[in-house]
């Protein structure tokens, strides 16, 4: 930053207007921002101004101890580098978020998300660097996920992100945010076997166990974008009147996602588990591994191919074929395995069923079923 004269002559007379400028680097060139104008200043008053901006030289290596005062005291002789400030005048200007910035780009750095993304976002042609676009959109999911559209009017403005990346307002235009996700689609599976290796080698993360589960989202909006994905389906979210997509995701017991796939929104969850189990497969090979899924997922016919395969799983048994074990379940004790949970085991056949109690899970369903009956005793009065 620097003071900026401008000399006009007026009634036979020089006056010269101050303001404070700082020049800004963008893919455009160097442009000059005004910082604050000061109107006309004597000679004393633009000296004074001058060893304030020299704090803020950017380009000057070195540092100096600065003594304040406010404006009604005057600095003795002997001090070295005053600076009078008028505390009445103070205001605060376009605060912004600096440390949870600073501490996710940290974390992407660690994460070596550069050595990846710099070789799949290239620079566009009009000079969009398309690789701090997306560091943008992954500081704001971390810190305050929400819509790109509140990104582009809110977010980014109250953030440090423009300071860190050395990077302007462009980077969070509507359109760039939107046309970024776009990019993001084809190296999708080369991303999860990078993210693969690097948790494995930074968290020492195993693949042995993995948790598969879906859920849909839906759409309020009457849009005509990709109709060969929304559709009409089983809403978990009771909307049967929208229509929506089906997210599956898989993740290791430590919560790491390992793979996921946007399906059309009437996909039926029995259908869906053979193609993932043939992914993670190619990517990871065929392990010991141990597939955790609820009930609905997986067909007989799935399971089938599963053991023939030598693939465990633990899945939800249907209540039909709990009757038929009812009575082989009495007869097994109960085992402890955890301070509030115990269990009974017994095998037929190759499989092993396991039929486990938890008291927070009793507690849980009785407080939901006393919920319940409150609200229809409600109803009868």
């Amino acid at each position: 930053m620097y003071l900026k004269c401008r000399r006009r002559f007026k009634d036979g007379k020089e006056h010269r207007y101050f303001s404070i400028v700082e020049s800004i680097r963008t893919r455009r060139g160097v442009i000059k921002r005004q910082v604050l104008y000061l109107g006309e200043i004597n000679d004393s008053q633009e000296a004074s101004w001058c060893k304030a901006l020299e704090v803020f030289d950017k380009s000057d290596k070195t540092y100096r101890q600065l003594s304040i005062f406010t404006d009604d005291i005057n600095p003795p002789d002997k001090v070295t580098n005053p600076i009078q400030i008028k505390l009445n005048e103070m205001r605060l200007e376009r605060p912004r978020e600096w440390g949870a910035c600073w501490l996710a780009l940290e974390m992407w750095n660690f994460l070596g998300l550069d050595n990846f993304w710099s070789k799949h976002l290239t620079p566009s042609r009009k000079g969009t660097n398309w690789l701090n676009v997306l560091k943008t959109l992954v500081t704001y999911r971390w810190i305050s996920a929400g819509s790109e559209w509140r990104l582009h009017r809110q977010w980014f403005k109250s953030s440090a992100m423009a300071d860190l990346l050395g990077e302007d307002d462009s980077i969070a235009l509507d359109d760039t945010l939107y046309r970024c996700l776009d990019l993001l689609h084809a190296p999708k599976k080369d991303l999860f076997s990078f993210l693969s290796e690097r948790w494995k080698t930074l968290f020492n993360i195993s693949y042995d166990v993995l948790l598969y589960d879906l859920t849909s989202t839906y759409f309020e909006a009457d849009s005509k974008d990709n109709e060969r994905l929304k559709k009409f389906g089983y809403s978990r979210d009771k909307r049967s009147d929208c229509v929506q997509v089906v997210i599956a995701l898989i993740v290791t017991k430590e919560g790491f996602p390992v793979a996921y796939e946007v399906m059309p929104g009437n996909t039926q969850d029995r259908t869906t588990l053979p193609g993932f189990l043939k992914k993670i497969e190619t990517v990871y090979g065929k392990l010991n591994r141990l597939w955790i899924m609820d009930r609905g997922i997986p067909t007989e016919e799935s399971l089938k191919k599963m053991r023939e395969h030598n693939a465990d799983y633990l899945v939800g048994t249907p209540r039909g074929k709990l009757s038929k074990l009812e009575k082989q379940l009495l007869k097994e004790p109960w085992k402890k395995v955890q301070e509030n949970v115990k269990v009974k085991l017994i095998r037929e056949e190759k499989e092993l069923y396991i039929l486990t109690f938890s008291n927070g899970r009793r507690d849980k369903e009785r407080s939901m079923r006393q919920r319940r009956l409150r609200n229809l005793y409600e109803r009868l009065k």
